[in-house]
């Protein structure tokens, strides 16, 4: 138990150390929604290495939505910008929030974003 403590704690200081290029590459903004209340490191990959790539810079309500938590449809329209964005937290990581909700704009949304078409396919099966 104590080896997979201390494996946590190491890579929670990885990701720490790498905030401040995440907070400076999201302008200090929810990278989802562009909120500036309660801002927080999100962990798109926790079984990868940490690198800012898979790192996202997200509000109380969006790391809630990437937890699996409830919204309505029409709240969604405050992330779809994040669709567009070259880093795949951001973009992979909202398209897989917004994919829950089977309205077909959000469909067109993800099918039109620069995603890679293997991660859209995945997402929107």
């Amino acid at each position: 138990m104590a080896k997979g403590y201390l494996a946590n704690k190491e890579r929670l200081n990885e990701i720490s150390n790498l905030g401040k290029a995440v907070g400076k590459r999201a302008g200090f903004k929810c990278e989802w929604c562009e909120s500036r209340e309660d801002l927080r490191l999100w962990d798109y990959k926790p079984d990868e290495p940490p690198v800012t790539d898979f790192l996202a810079l997200l509000c109380e309500k969006c790391r809630g939505w990437a937890a699996g938590g409830k919204y309505e449809s029409n709240e969604l329209h405050a992330i779809r910008n994040a669709l567009w964005s070259d880093v795949p937290a951001v973009a992979e990581g909202a398209a897989r929030v917004m994919a829950g909700c089977k309205e077909a704009w959000i469909r067109e949304a993800i099918e039109e974003s620069f995603i890679a078409d293997a991660v859209k396919s995945a997402i929107l099966k």
